[in-house]
């Protein structure tokens, strides 16, 4: 006889009582990594000088400085997958009054670039993701095709995710 408290760590038993009860645990392990990791980014911003940022704003930061050129609004939200350019520009808002960021044009396009301000707090972010977690993920023995091939899966995953979505959009 199974005991029904053992098997998949799930949030949502119901959920992992149809097909692919695999998928539930995903979730749950995707809620789970998704909230510690927004707590990450918010702790480790907050130590390089930014306490009154939040994890969007330090997506944004760092999609902004990425490859230290200009950043369509457009462009960003489709990078970081947010539907909401709301949010994204509220958070370049943000940046932009924390000195972070500046605006600029490109054509008449509206654009955002990285400020040296900017530039040194990614550098110093980095400075401490090395020393705080990247040593201690490090540590457990992880080969970095592992890790390649998980973020490989999310990715997958967040297109299916999308497609459902757009599917239960129709309906």
């Amino acid at each position: 006889m199974s005991d029904p408290f053992l098997g998949p760590v799930v949030s949502s038993a119901h959920l992992a009582s149809g097909s692919f009860a695999e998928i539930s645990e995903l979730e749950f392990g995707l809620t789970l990594a998704n909230n510690a990791f927004h707590r990450w980014m918010v702790r480790a911003i907050a130590m390089a000088g930014y306490p009154e940022l939040g994890a969007l704003d330090v997506l944004v930061l760092h999609s902004v400085y990425h490859r230290d050129r200009p950043k369509k609004l457009a462009d960003i939200c489709l990078v970081l997958n947010v539907e909401d350019t709301h949010t994204v520009n509220y958070a370049i808002k943000k940046l932009i009054k924390a000195g972070l960021v500046k605006d600029g044009r490109q054509g008449k396009e509206k654009t955002v670039a990285a400020t040296q301000k900017g530039a040194e707090t990614c550098v110093r972010y980095r400075e401490i993701r090395e020393g705080l977690l990247l040593r201690a993920v490090g540590e457990l023995g992880l080969e970095p095709e592992q890790v390649s091939h998980a973020a490989s899966l999310l990715r997958l995953m967040s297109g299916q995710y999308d497609q459902a979505a757009r599917a239960a959009t129709t309906y």
